[in-house]
């Protein structure tokens, strides 16, 4: 799969979540942290948005959701 950055809107369409929530999320370590594209602007690798999506389809519990957001955010820092 290409790797790309989706920005908000996108990630609102592909999650069915709202802005909202997704921050909401973020912040209760249910959904990765958005890269830094600029000074003003955000977004999310494709690949995590689809990783998250199919652990929710999946039935994850909030716990196995944590644990795979902390695996992606170090996956990021480890260039993979």
């Amino acid at each position: 799969m290409k790797r790309t950055i989706l920005r908000l809107p996108a990630v609102k369409f592909e999650s069915g979540l709202s802005r909202s929530t997704i921050y909401l999320r973020v912040s209760q370590g249910l959904w990765t942290k958005p890269v830094s594209l600029g000074a003003r602007a955000v977004g999310w690798p494709s690949d995590e948005v689809e990783e998250l999506n199919t652990a929710r389809i999946a039935g994850c519990t909030d716990d196995e959701i944590r644990v795979l957001v902390a695996k992606l955010e170090a996956a990021r820092k480890g260039g993979k």
